[in-house]
């Protein structure tokens, strides 16, 4: 039995023609002699009757208050109206299929609700289906906990749901349909001719993902490189192969010398909405004091750079106010610059690879951006601008490593 996991996101489901485009992907791996796990996305974006967003706007102005396991209830219910509508759709066609909820698959979950974890998938019941000569169709973005309570996965969870089941299932491989051709070499919102990437490493794309890139939950990437299964981001209304993520272990960690025509880097990624916070005159014992209170009141930390009696480092933009509490009731000494942007040079071939910083500072310099901190890894670079010099730097650093279409 030759598992296929298929997941469909929002758009790729919002109307009939685009519903029946990808009920005809499901059907051309059936017929390739694949089984398909199809698994589904609430219907459209922000404004669609069904859309995430949409459901939680039906009770934000009733009552005050969140309560967190009835709103996982409601939200789990734009996947559950994708579910059948996709069964029904494939039934259309000719092909016999069966809903599933999260819990209904196997799916479960501690009880964390809007941000829970998987704990385990009992796969019998999809299996079974899968013997009957049936599709099944799972809710993505959900499971239950020991008890029985729905819950949502948080973020990117569709994506979590796919890839945690083609681990369940020892799938061949997981496909994930969106609407573009696949992961970018930058957001081709700021650089018109970015590229589609035909080969990336769970690693470059789990960077990419962190520092910003929206292509797939780190955490969806997480759970398939601890099973090897590769993911292929395909476009539902096009022809294009899409990117394959994959160990991409006899081509990703070759060394290039700088020059050479071969890509050192990967690809652009960037976060908006940053703020660097500089302390001043900080003794040891302070210090350690203001990152315990950064950390209890959920205020994340990037950038780090710690030097005797001063600290420097970024917060998200939101946290601004909750920042300056915390250094004002502890008498610090300090500044903070806002709208700050933090871009990042992504590639597994610049691990060892001399001279890759330089080129980067050179590259933004020459278009006059000032650069704020940096900070690198084995295969990530990053360096914290002004917010308005975003577009730029994107571009500057798209153009240095030549990964524009050829």
């Amino acid at each position: 039995m030759k598992v296929l996991i298929q997941k469909f996101g929002g758009t790729s489901l919002e109307t009939p023609d685009v519903r029946v485009k990808a009920a005809q992907r499901i059907i051309n791996a059936k017929k390739s002699g694949y089984s398909p796990v199809v698994v589904v996305s609430a219907m459209g974006r922000n404004g669609a009757p069904y859309a995430t967003d949409t459901l939680l706007s039906l009770v934000k102005d009733i009552c005050p208050g969140t309560y967190p396991r009835e709103i996982d209830m409601l939200m789990s219910c734009g996947e559950i109206i994708s579910c059948v509508i996709m069964v029904y759709t494939l039934k259309s066609e000719g092909y016999d299929a069966v809903a599933l909820t999260g819990g209904q698959a196997g799916i479960i979950t501690d009880n964390h609700y809007g941000n829970a974890t998987i704990l385990r998938i009992d796969p019998k019941k999809i299996l079974k289906y899968i013997e009957m000569g049936k599709i099944p169709v799972v809710a993505g973005f959900q499971g239950v906990t020991e008890d029985g309570d729905i819950t949502t996965l948080g973020r990117g969870g569709s994506d979590t749901t796919a890839t945690a089941l083609g681990r369940a299932l020892s799938a061949s491989f997981v496909e994930i349909y969106t609407d573009v051709d696949g992961i970018m070499t930058a957001d081709p919102r700021m650089v018109p001719n970015a590229s589609v990437l035909q080969h990336i490493s769970y690693n470059e794309v789990f960077q990419m993902a962190d520092q910003g890139a929206k292509v797939i939950h780190p955490k969806a990437v997480e759970i398939a490189m601890s099973s090897n299964i590769p993911i292929i981001i395909k476009n539902t209304n096009g022809n294009s192969p899409g990117t394959i993520i994959s160990s991409y272990s006899d081509k990703g960690y070759t060394q290039v010398k700088v020059g050479s025509p071969e890509r050192v880097v990967t690809g652009i990624a960037h976060i908006l909405d940053r703020t660097q916070v500089t302390i001043e005159a900080l003794d040891q014992d302070k210090e350690n004091k203001i990152l315990r209170k950064f950390a209890d009141n959920d205020i994340s930390i990037d950038l780090i750079n710690i030097f005797p009696h001063k600290m420097v480092f970024t917060i998200n933009g939101t946290d601004n106010d909750k920042a300056r509490t915390i250094l004002e009731e502890n008498k610090c000494s300090y500044s903070m610059i806002s709208n700050c942007s933090k871009i990042s040079a992504i590639g597994n071939r610049m691990r060892g690879v001399p001279g890759v910083m330089s080129r980067i500072i050179r590259a933004l310099t020459k278009e006059g951006i000032e650069v704020l901190q940096t900070a690198d890894s084995h295969t990530t670079i990053s360096c914290l601008i002004k917010g308005e010099d975003t577009v730029k730097a994107v571009m500057a650093l798209h153009e240095e490593f030549c990964l524009y279409k050829i």
